[in-house]
């Protein structure tokens, strides 16, 4: 089990330590909702989250294949509800890979995306939708 500590700041300012690391991240309300948006926000690190969690799967995966994945791109887009209760809707995603998708990995790394923990943990009505774009 991974212990955070996180310190309510005040103005919507939040730290939060990962105990066994010793790495802080602060969060800040959005400018949508009475924040200064000069952080990620709370829902921003789901969205973070994902596209990391992402490209670790496809990195161990490749890690155990022995394929350097150097250089490929993660974008995630996170889109909230316009009706309340305020919750992340869709977090579209975009990959650019640095390898052929003719490459035997993959198959494999797309199978890695969709079997990652985080993907696995987000509420089904959160549509996550996945790009691919792949070197020539």
């Amino acid at each position: 089990m991974v212990e955070i500590r996180i310190d309510y700041e005040g103005e919507l300012h939040c730290s939060a330590l990962h105990v066994p690391s010793g790495n802080v991240l602060v969060t800040d309300a959005p400018v949508d909702n009475n924040g200064r948006g000069e952080a990620f926000s709370p829902t921003d690190l789901v969205a973070t989250a994902l596209g990391a969690c992402m490209a670790t799967v496809m990195g161990i995966v490749a890690k155990r294949k022995e394929v350097d994945l150097a250089g490929m791109k993660i974008v995630v887009h996170k889109q909230m509800s316009t009706d309340t209760p305020r919750r992340i809707v869709a977090l579209p995603v975009a990959i650019a890979m640095p390898i052929s998708a003719d490459h035997p990995l993959a198959p494999l790394l797309e199978a890695a995306v969709h079997a990652c923990p985080v993907h696995h943990s987000i509420h089904p009505d959160i549509q996550v939708d996945v790009t691919w774009t792949w070197a020539e």
